[in-house]
């Protein structure tokens, strides 16, 4: 799974929704007050961590999406099985919370 970088930008907009500015080739530009770099940065190291804190669960998801499991479950009442159940448990024992 790709981890996607988080930019100054996001980090802006997560500081102050309001914020006007523009970035071009990394450089700032406000039309709002400004936000200082030290403060960007930290966002950035912050939103980064909670982004990287969620792989697991981005991974889950992706599994249980290849899961067709209202069939799974219908199957399992039907047939008195366990099918969607065992194949959840194995997905999180794949990718377990850390």
């Amino acid at each position: 799974m790709i981890i996607k970088p988080i930019g100054k930008a996001e980090a802006i907009r997560s500081l102050d929704a309001n914020s006007q500015f523009s970035i071009r080739e990394d450089v700032i530009t406000w039309h709002t007050t400004p936000i200082t770099d030290a403060e960007i940065a930290t966002e950035v190291t912050r939103l980064q961590a909670v982004y990287d804190s969620q792989l697991y669960a981005r991974t889950r998801k992706a599994k249980y999406d290849l899961l067709n499991q209202d069939e799974m479950r219908f199957d399992d009442q039907v047939n008195g099985t366990t099918t969607w159940v065992d194949a959840i448990n194995a997905i999180k024992v794949a990718h377990p919370k850390p």
